[in-house]
C-alpha cells in the first residue's frame, strides 16, 4: 500500500483546500473566526472523503487515473 505517498499528497492537499475554502468565505463577507472554522472542517471533510474512496477502490483494486497521475517517485 503506497501511504508514503498518499500522506504526502493530502499533507499538500489539506492546507490548499483550507486556504481556498476559508478565503471565500471571508471573501463572501463572513467573520474571521467563522471562515477559519469553515475552512478546516470542510477541508478535513474533503480529504477524508477522497482517501477513503481512495482506500477502497485499493483494496478493491479499481484503478484511478486521476488518482495515479502523480509519478510514483514518491
Amino acid at each position: 500500500m503506497p501511504i508514503k505517498k498518499w500522506i504526502f499528497q493530502y499533507v499538500i492537499a489539506l492546507p490548499i483546500i483550507f486556504v481556498l475554502l476559508a478565503s471565500i468565505q471571508y471573501f463572501k463577507g463572513r467573520t474571521l473566526e467563522y471562515s477559519i472554522e469553515f475552512g478546516v472542517l470542510w477541508a478535513w471533510v474533503s480529504v477524508t472523503v477522497f482517501a477513503i474512496r481512495r482506500y477502497y477502490n485499493y483494496r478493491k483494486n479499481i484503478n484511478c487515473r486521476v488518482c495515479n497521475d502523480i509519478s510514483n517517485s514518491n
